[in-house]
């Protein structure tokens, strides 16, 4: 009887195993499901549905000091999603995307990406929509095992239109005017860390960003990676 019992237990053992390794293999070649969370830490800015990126170390969402790409600059200056999503997509080095939708102040938005084998990297981005072209991201985020991982995020500027704070250029709040572009003045034309909202741009129709409610300290959005399945 205990040689019944023992044989028995050994078969069980052996089924659990076997069956535990089709499902990391199954994972392994089917994919991971992660929750991606992205808090808006500012005081005012709106956040545009962001763009969520799982990929390998072989993307890259932009560079500090080079030019952005014009999809990526949509995104920046106009909360685009689309030009990105449909350009990344075209990638070797990209598994999938994913968009939220758009995020208050003080708020959090939760999405969910797969990921697999080497795509174990996410990258995230989106606009500050009362700017000319401010968008926060992280990037190149490496996935947990378990657990969750948190991450702070910069705001950046695309360098791709000119800091007027002119409220005719400006999509959001309390500007309202979406796919306007200033063509008068240069834009920078290369990546780098925002300098913020100095309440520099002209007063019109009574409207004007203002630093006491748009400007932002460091850092401006906070990203959670917790496992799913």
């Amino acid at each position: 009887m205990r040689h019944k019992r023992y044989a028995l237990t050994v078969t069980f053992l052996m089924i659990f195993v076997l069956a535990s390794g089709v499902s990391f293999a199954d994972q392994e070649r089917y994919g991971r499901k992660y929750e991606i969370t992205i808090t808006n830490l500012t005081r005012g800015q709106v956040f545009s549905p962001p763009v969520v990126i799982s990929h390998t170390r072989n993307f890259d969402l932009f560079r500090l000091g080079q030019e952005a790409s014009p999809e990526l600059a949509a995104l920046a200056e106009d909360g685009l999603t689309e030009p990105l999503v449909n350009s990344v997509a075209k990638l070797h080095s990209v598994f999938e995307t994913a968009v939220g939708d758009f995020i208050l102040p003080g708020d959090s938005l939760t999405v969910e990406i797969p990921i697999r084998g080497a795509f174990r990297l996410i990258s995230v981005a989106g606009m500050l929509v009362t700017s000319n072209d401010a968008f926060f991201a992280a990037r190149g985020i490496q996935v947990p095992a378990r657990g969750k991982v948190v991450v702070a995020a910069t705001a950046y500027d695309a360098g791709s239109e000119a800091n007027s704070e002119d409220c005719a250029f400006i999509p959001g709040p309390p500007c309202n005017n979406p796919n306007v572009h200033d063509a008068d003045n240069p834009p920078e034309g290369y990546v780098f860390v925002h300098a913020g909202i100095h309440g520099v741009g002209p007063q019109g129709d009574g409207l004007q960003v203002e630093p006491a409610r748009q400007d932002w300290r460091y850092p401006v959005s906070q990203i959670t990676l917790r496992a799913v399945y």
